[in-house]
């Protein structure tokens, strides 16, 4: 595909939550704006059924960004299926004068007159077999957006830092019965508070030293079980309804890196209340950003979406 001559007033990177938000504000400010990502509905789409989103006591994740994506192609906003790239064989990833060039995956060269990164985190993944197959079906990456799903319900939960510990406490209100299992033979610094949280949770038992090395179940049932690599009361495996994978997610931060864009400890690109970079023109929003802390939502996404679509027309504007 040959570099695209259009230069757009703003390139929106990613295709979840902050991303759809910031192409229907563009559109609704007459602003040319293109939505360029791979990962359909961030987070949320994978994510199950949500019950915190405001509006929809339940939906699909999947389902809500369906309706997202829906909402910005009737201002026929182009959504394209392509990853946005440091280079490809067509140029670099670059900002010249006031004009910015964005590689896509596809040898495309998107132009724009601002950039709008909400292209997300990378899970950390166990790397087991049917741990994606198994998504929404046992196995989650978020406990504030699950947990009531298990009420009564036996479950897992594998990490050992803070938001392992934050996620089964909250876990514990719902679950009969919840495993904390980590590979290490304590946990890594969890914040004083939750910690008391979670001693005082009598329904949830560590499990030190362990790791999951095999998720149970079948494709219709999806996730019934998890194989540990030590046993515990001496069995090796554990019946449970779900899985919770808090291990952390990675920024990716390798794109907004190359354009300048400061991050912090943590890798996050670092915004500000209008969620702009320390680049003019490059601005950021959603689970990218240190925008919201540990909140990372549906609902805050959005709103950094379209706080970030209106800070790319005030831009746009005074250019």
């Amino acid at each position: 595909m040959n570099s695209e001559s259009k230069i757009y007033d703003v390139i929106i990177g990613g295709q979840g939550a902050a991303a759809f938000a910031a192409g229907m504000y563009a559109a609704r400010y007459q602003m040319s704006a293109i939505v360029v990502g791979t990962t359909f509905g961030g987070e949320t789409a994978t994510g199950g059924l949500i019950e915190n989103y405001p509006g929809y006591p339940e939906i699909d994740g999947f389902e809500l960004m369906m309706k997202f994506r829906e909402h910005v192609e009737k201002y026929d906003v182009p959504i394209i299926d392509d990853k946005l790239v440091i280079s490809n064989t067509n140029g670099n990833s670059r900002k010249e004068s006031d004009i910015f060039e964005i590689a896509g995956e596809s040898d495309q060269i998107y132009r724009g007159r601002s950039v709008i990164l909400a292209i997300g985190r990378e899970r950390r993944s166990l790397w087991l077999d049917h741990e994606e197959d198994w998504t929404g079906r046992g196995v989650s990456y978020c406990s504030t957006c699950d947990a009531p799903m298990h009420k009564g319900n036996t479950v897992a939960v594998v990490g050992g830092g803070d938001s392992a510990v934050k996620g089964s406490v909250l876990i514990s209100k719902y679950a009969d019965k919840v495993y904390l299992i980590y590979r290490k033979s304590e946990l890594t610094r969890p914040e004083a508070a939750n910690l008391r949280q979670l001693d005082s949770a009598s329904n949830v038992e560590r499990i030190f030293n362990t790791n999951v090395v095999e998720l149970l179940g079948d494709n219709q049932k999806g996730l019934t079980g998890i194989k540990l690599d030590n046993p515990y009361q001496n069995v090796d495996s554990l019946d449970v309804d779900g899985l919770f994978i808090e291990i952390g997610a990675d920024p990716r931060k390798e794109l907004p890196m190359h354009l300048g864009a400061k991050v912090n400890e943590l890798g996050e690109v670092i915004v500000d209340k209008y969620m702009n970079t320390n680049i003019s023109g490059l601005i950021a929003a959603g689970d990218l950003t240190d925008a919201s802390g540990d909140l990372k939502q549906t609902i805050t996404a959005s709103a950094q979406g379209s706080i970030a679509a209106t800070t790319a027309y005030e831009h746009v504007s005074n250019l």
